[in-house]
């Protein structure tokens, strides 16, 4: 038996199991241990340690370093698998961009920049709204302090910071939302220029790896520069030298420590801190991004404390400034001239931007004083020179509150600004301003047109009827030469819009833009020539090379120099002694006044041998002035501009001459019932198509869109002038001169 006991036996699985040897080789508890040749002790050990296996010791109890070390490794260990997981995530997404051989940074939307005659900068026009400026030309404070706000590490990083990304996590964590953001400048760049603002996942990873492409292709100066001229910086401006010129008015090469802060500030939320919408949120978050360019030795104490006493900025909800009407009118023109604009672009207009200045603040002026007193709420001024070349075009009062451009876009009743035309196809029919007519009551059919204030002058010239603007004198031209004759004459001039060829037309009744009016004058200022309206003189590329250019040479003469000199006599007299009093200056001029029904309409349209200008004031819903007349603010207007216009400029007399008695008696009329559907025979209107890129005809449009029902139907009694007369002349006593 001892020898059995002594001899071992090793356990064998290969075979099966039986019976046997169940019985030989069965293990009880107590083998599993390993008999100890000590005394047992005293007291039996649990079953618990009875139950430690040979070589295992108890587990010692774990203090904090243990727990320390547990934490390091177990984060080790998920940081690994997280890098694995990260890297899978990038490969999955980075796989589904298209092969980085074909990544080319977009070209920047097409700037548009408009510029005066002077150099003087109009306004910016495109997508972005101003041009591209080097990092090295614009203020040096405008980079620095997007830096300090938006990326301190910009200069240091590869395209990607895990030390900002890190905090932006720790601070949600902390904070419960985001408060920092955790992109580089050159992600938030890399995001503009390729990708869209969804917030995914994949986004995201995108995101990354176009940013660490963005700085391998290109300097941090470069990504800098791409950065600041392409960001959105609020109220619809794009680049520094769009914000700076939007909320400042000044070039982004001006800008001040202080200006470079709000526009720092602005990239947080755009729309939101926009100082045309909360000056003082924009305010606000300026002088945290003072702070962060002080804590980051960009700036010193002196400094800081400069540009927190400034001013906060206050910018119109629009772009304001007269000058943008001019620009919307480039825009409109731009498409028929060069086709679609591929590339940056200048533009050299007509427009002197010294005389915009001074149309706007004549308008602007007038309005304040006497907008309430007068119930004005609206003016526009054009002024042409004689090549047709638009100097200054204002179209409202503000831009920023209405961008609907008056001067070449509304098309209102001229009035009495319209009877030229009328004494003009009566001049060229034989008569002259020594003419006589009866100034009295007259009815043609069932019209009565009747004077101002109801007061007549019997026996009168031509000339003195033009210049106190009677109306009962027109109305009888135009039976005599026909309204065929009168449409004729205004479309050969330079009116555009349609004119019915009805009696009333003498008095204005058919609608007209206050460009084409004005342009329709230009012949009585440059001797009878009708040139072609232009606003665009030139377009280039931003390198010099020639887009399109105005060639056009003097237009073709559309009025004799005989009746040149005669209608600039008689027009002179409106403005020396008639109803136009008010606008005469140091030169000599001429033109006419015009007031439509119930004072809707104001109007001086008036000429020297320099420039033509054409004033109108009214308001948009069509309501009365309180007796406002072109006599007043239209011809204050006008002496204001062609004051200031005229200054240092040599006087020259108007063109052409007549004096009295120099030209022969006009042929008799001979007298005959006349009717407003029966008329002598005059020459139908002559209406070619303007060509495509001519700025002074504003866009025709369809009758029924027009606002006034008068110019479909004849002028009933009442409608245009004074009260009703008592008594009625028929037009054969008037021609008869009794």
């Amino acid at each position: 038996m001892a020898n059995r006991n002594d001899r071992r036996i090793e356990p064998s699985f290969d075979g099966p199991r039986n019976a046997a040897d169940d019985d030989d080789f069965s293990v009880r508890e107590e083998d599993r241990v390993v008999p100890s040749r000590r005394k047992a002790p005293a007291k039996r050990k649990s079953s618990k340690a009875r139950a430690t296996p040979r070589g295992r010791s108890r587990k010692p109890k774990r203090g904090l370093f243990g727990i320390f070390g547990r934490l390091v490794y177990w984060c080790f260990v998920l940081a690994i698998w997280g890098g694995i997981a990260a890297a899978g995530i990038v490969v999955y997404y980075g796989a589904k961009m298209p092969s980085s051989t074909t990544w080319a940074i977009p070209d920047r939307s097409p700037n548009i920049k408009i510029v005066g005659v002077d150099g003087q900068l109009v306004a910016n026009r495109g997508m972005t709204g101003g041009e591209a400026v080097g990092l090295h030309q614009m203020s040096p404070y405008i980079p620095q302090a997007v830096i300090a706000i938006e990326d301190k590490r910009f200069y240091s990083h590869f395209g990607f910071d895990p030390i900002g990304l890190a905090r932006a996590v720790s601070t949600r964590f902390l904070n419960g939302r985001f408060t920092q953001g955790g992109s580089t400048l050159t992600q938030q760049l890399a995001k503009n220029l390729f990708l869209k603002p969804d917030r995914t996942l994949e986004r995201k990873v995108q995101e990354v790896l176009l940013a660490m492409w963005l700085e391998q292709k290109h300097t941090k100066d470069q990504i800098l520069e791409m950065y600041l001229n392409r960001v959105f910086f609020g109220s619809g401006s794009y680049g520094v030298e769009a914000a700076s010129r939007r909320y400042f008015g000044k070039s982004s090469r001006d800008v001040t420590l202080a200006e470079a802060a709000l526009l720092a500030g602005l990239l947080k939320a755009p729309s939101r801190l926009s100082p045309a919408r909360d000056p003082k949120a924009a305010g606000d978050r300026a002088q945290l991004v003072l702070g962060a360019m002080r804590d980051q030795g960009m700036i010193g104490e002196k400094e800081l404390a400069n540009a927190m006493i400034a001013p906060a900025t206050r910018v119109a909800s629009f772009w304001t400034g007269s000058e943008n009407y001019v620009a919307d009118r480039v825009m409109q023109e731009l498409p028929e001239l060069i086709g679609e604009v591929q590339s940056d672009i200048v533009v050299d207009t007509t427009v002197d931007m010294t005389l915009q200045e001074l149309a706007e603040k004549s308008i602007r002026r007038l309005i304040d004083e006497n907008g309430q007193k007068l119930n004005v709420s609206q003016g526009a001024l054009v002024s042409i020179d004689n090549s047709g070349a638009v100097r200054a075009m204002v179209g409202g009062y503000d831009y920023s509150t209405s961008q609907f451009d008056r001067a070449s876009e509304a098309r209102r009743q001229p009035g009495s600004a319209f009877k030229p035309f009328v004494y003009m196809a009566a001049l060229e029919q034989g008569r002259t301003p020594d003419s006589m007519r009866n100034d009295a009551p007259i009815k043609i059919g069932k019209w009565t047109p009747e004077n101002y204030n109801g007061k007549y002058y019997g026996r009168v010239t031509l000339k003195t009827a033009l210049a106190k603007s009677l109306n009962s004198v027109a109305a009888q031209l135009a039976m005599e030469v026909g309204p065929n004759a009168v449409v004729e004459a205004a479309h050969r001039m330079g009116i555009e819009s349609e004119l019915q060829p009805n009696v009333s037309i003498s008095l204005g009744t058919s609608e007209v833009t206050p460009l084409e009016l004005t342009a329709a004058y230009v012949p009585f200022a440059n001797g009878g020539y009708r040139p072609e309206v232009h606003i665009i003189r030139r377009v280039t590329t931003t390198e010099g090379k020639v887009l399109y250019e105005n060639t056009a040479g003097g237009g073709p003469r559309v009025i004799s120099p005989e009746v040149v000199g005669m209608m600039n006599a008689m027009m002179t007299g409106a403005v020396e002694e008639g109803t136009a009093k008010k606008a005469a200056f140091a030169w000599p001029a001429a033109g006419k006044t015009g007031t439509s029904q119930n004072s809707r309409d104001a109007w001086f349209v008036g000429f020297t041998a320099n420039l033509t200008t054409g004033v109108w004031f009214g308001n948009d819903d069509g309501k009365p002035m309180k007796k406002v007349t072109g006599g007043a603010l239209p011809a204050l207007a006008w002496h204001e501009f062609m004051v200031a216009a005229h200054e240092g400029v040599p006087m020259a007399a108007l063109p052409g001459s007549w004096t009295p008695g120099s030209v022969a008696p006009e042929v008799a009329v001979e007298s005959q019932p006349l009717d407003e559907n029966t008329f002598p025979a005059a020459p139908q209107p002559v209406q070619k198509p303007r060509p495509a890129q001519q700025v002074g005809a504003a866009p025709r449009v369809e009758q029924e869109q027009s606002s006034t029902a008068s110019i479909r139907r004849p002028v009933p009694p009442g409608e245009v002038g004074g009260p009703t007369q008592r008594r009625e002349t028929s037009i054969l006593d008037v021609l008869l001169g009794n």
